[in-house]
């Protein structure tokens, strides 16, 4: 399995987003690469549609339909309606669980 945080240089929320993967796959092993992108056509041909967007096997769990490529900050609305700057631990997990059923 192959994880890909994309990110604007210094985004606040790339760190945590990391240690949240980090803690969702519980000692698992999973290649996790930081990809830092600078522009709006770098986030376009990356898929990034706003930072961090995090790629499992190079696809979006968490995409939102429609949402256009962004250098922007993303928020990602909790199954508890709680609205943050990284997936929570509990979604990285469901995703990742739903990766390995592909």
């Amino acid at each position: 399995m192959r994880i890909t945080v994309l990110a604007v240089p210094q985004c606040p929320n790339a760190p945590v987003v990391q240690a949240r993967i980090s803690a969702a796959l519980q000692g698992r092993y999973a290649s996790v690469d930081l990809v830092e992108v600078a522009d709006q056509d770098q986030a376009a041909l990356t898929g990034m549609t706003g930072s961090p967007t995090v790629l499992i096997d190079g696809v979006d769990p968490f995409a939102v339909p429609g949402a256009p490529p962004s250098v922007s900050c993303r928020l990602y609305r909790g199954a508890d309606g709680r609205v943050e700057g990284s997936p929570s631990v509990e979604d990285l997990r469901r995703a990742l669980a739903s990766a390995r059923v592909r």
